[in-house]
């Protein structure tokens, strides 16, 4: 398989990461090939797989498909997303991701799942988005801007591509407006990043390019709780994952799960589901 490079060096780094058979399968042994995203937790003991389908749910809930809806979902993943809202509503969706790796397991389950008519599967980094402008009613992303070490470009991206009045609607794990300098440097050290986005950040770049907030639904302990979960499960499955995943890689993530872990706690780091519409 010819892989695709990008310039940019986080995402060129999160292509090469996604895209090795160590992270592809430990990510589809632990999600079970649907979803790569931050879950809505009732308990601790919740499984990952139900409260990614939770976060799914309420993020439907805002942009409120139909079946004349056409959707792209930013940094897709193995496509969860796209065929719980085709399957669901009807509508039609591009699901983009730069991981080849990771797209041709998503079309693998749209065939399996009789949904590859409603769902197209593109190869392409969303810095650099191939579609015409204002192409799609909703633009859909969950956990993945986080790797972009050029978010205003994405976002450029996201309202060259949405028609007037559409539904921006994501989430992304993010550094506090407060948050000290330095704290959370091994989290950015390991995904090649100089920072992260915050809050402000997003509701300042997006009200410049001519969108209105709608909502936010901040929920950090979510996060905390999400890859306190991602951890023990780890731990828990450690002798399965041994079978298909090295060593060191199971370790050198259960070591930046804690750091995850830690930046929610000491409220570092915080995350939630935006949404924003384009007014114009």
């Amino acid at each position: 398989m010819k892989t695709q490079q990008y310039p940019e060096s986080a995402t060129r780094t999160a292509q090469e990461y996604y895209n090795s058979t160590d992270a592809d399968t430990f990510y589809f042994t632990i999600w079970g090939g649907e979803d790569i995203h931050i879950g809505l937790y009732d308990s601790e003991s919740d499984e990952i797989g139900p409260a990614s389908i939770r976060t799914v749910e309420r993020m439907k809930s805002y942009a409120r498909p139909t079946a004349e809806s056409r959707v792209l979902d930013v940094g897709a993943g193995y496509g969860g997303a796209a065929r719980a809202l085709a399957s669901s509503t009807g509508c039609s969706v591009v699901a983009l991701n730069l991981s080849e790796v990771e797209n041709e397991r998503d079309r693998q389950k749209n065939r399996e799942q009789r949904l590859d008519a409603r769902i197209e599967v593109v190869d392409a980094s969303f810095e650099n988005i191939p579609f015409e402008d204002e192409t799609f009613d909703i633009v859909w992303s969950q956990d993945a801007m986080l790797h972009s070490g050029r978010r205003a470009r994405v976002l450029e991206e996201v309202a060259r591509v949405l028609k007037p009045k559409g539904q921006f609607v994501f989430t992304d794990p993010m550094r506090t407006d407060d948050c000290p300098d330095g704290v959370l440097d091994p989290i950015l050290d390991r995904l090649h990043l100089d920072d992260m986005a915050c809050p402000a950040f997003y509701r300042e770049t997006l009200s410049g390019l001519g969108f209105t907030e709608v909502r936010f639904d901040e929920m950090p302990h979510q996060l905390a709780a999400h890859y306190s979960r991602v951890l023990d499960e780890t731990v828990a499955r450690d002798a399965e994952l041994t079978d298909v995943v090295s060593r060191d890689y199971i370790e050198r993530m259960k070591n930046g799960l804690r750091h995850w872990i830690d930046g929610g706690r000491h409220g570092y780091l915080t995350w939630g589901v935006f949404q924003f519409r384009k007014d114009k």
